[in-house]
């Protein structure tokens, strides 16, 4: 099968080409030389092009797209999110269906319902929001929804929602966390007691190949560690297997999460240039809960986690 991968430089892209590669062929986009070095020592060819000018010679020959780049981070211009992930996803969708792909799996998150609430034990029947004040999972949510939309005879479309992507090979979640212990800027909202689902690289890369074939067209699925923990147990045994211990000090996210909307606001209004020292995402994420199911993933997809957390932490 020849599969055409995007975010293959990225965390979540690369360990999908690095677990594809013996089995299939992978080509994967590359936007710089940089890219496309990181790409090949994954054991994918690279194609020189981006989101957004994909055309349909890059995707020649290819049986599957497997679409894992975007703007990822809690702060930024929302014309730039907009542009990565939805405008960028439309126009791959399309040159996708002109090339005469057969199938699309959107890696999605759990994140395109989220506005900021409790997620308690839902499904993918979840409504989504009708706003979100996060630029990520309002681009996110508009870019799932076209995907799911695109399904027909011709393509069939699906998207699989990981929460909170870890392990090895992690370039996002442990480096910020590790910056903001460095800085001194590392504090816990509500002592860290937020309750949350989690999922480790080599399960998602697990759903990722049950997805070749399975799955039911125009549907999401949430793909997790099949287990619920709470942020402080995770996140000090995720950062202690880097040797960093984090600190134990804690505020109320009752009063951090309005304080940063108001900075947000006034941030943007004065047009202030850097980043707020604390996003609504940000707060929004270390004090609220998250807990997903993944019964429709067990059943359409057969997908059982491979790793339990503790056997996750060991490969760290």
């Amino acid at each position: 099968m020849k599969i055409f991968l995007t975010g293959g430089s990225g965390f979540v892209g690369g360990a999908v080409a690095s677990a594809l590669t013996a089995e299939h062929r992978v080509v994967a986009m590359a936007r710089s030389e940089e890219s496309a070095a990181k790409i090949v020592s994954r054991g994918a060819e690279p194609v020189r092009c981006e989101l957004g000018a994909v055309e349909p010679e890059h995707l020649e020959g290819s049986d599957v797209v497997i679409h894992a780049a975007a703007k990822l981070g809690d702060w930024g211009p929302r014309e730039k999110f907009w542009r990565v992930n939805v405008d960028g996803t439309s126009q791959l969708l399309d040159t996708a269906r002109a090339a005469g792909v057969k199938r699309f799996i959107h890696i999605s998150t759990e994140a395109v319902l989220f506005r900021g609430q409790h997620l308690r034990q839902v499904e993918e029947t979840h409504p989504y929001p009708e706003r979100s004040p996060i630029l990520y999972s309002e681009t996110k949510a508009a870019a799932e929804k076209r995907v799911l939309a695109a399904d027909g005879p011709a393509l069939t479309t699906l998207a699989l929602r990981p929460r909170l992507v870890w392990g090895p090979g992690d370039t996002t979640l442990l480096a910020a966390i590790a910056r903001a212990v460095e800085q001194g800027s590392y504090l816990w909202l509500d002592g860290g007691r937020a309750r949350t689902s989690t999922t480790f690289i080599g399960n998602l890369t697990h759903a990722v190949k049950l997805a070749l074939a399975r799955g039911r067209g125009g549907k999401a699925y949430f793909i997790t560690d099949g287990e619920t923990t709470t942020l402080r147990e995770f996140l000090t045994t995720y950062l202690g297997t880097q040797g960093i211990e984090l600190p134990k000090r804690s505020l109320p996210g009752g009063v951090i999460r309005p304080a940063a909307r108001l900075t947000e606001g006034t941030w943007r209004l004065l047009r202030l240039g850097g980043r707020p020292a604390v996003t609504f995402h940000g707060a929004a994420f270390m004090s609220r809960d998250c807990t997903l199911l993944i019964d429709n993933a067990e059943r359409d997809l057969d997908y059982r986690p491979l790793y339990s957390i503790a056997e996750g932490m060991a490969r760290m």
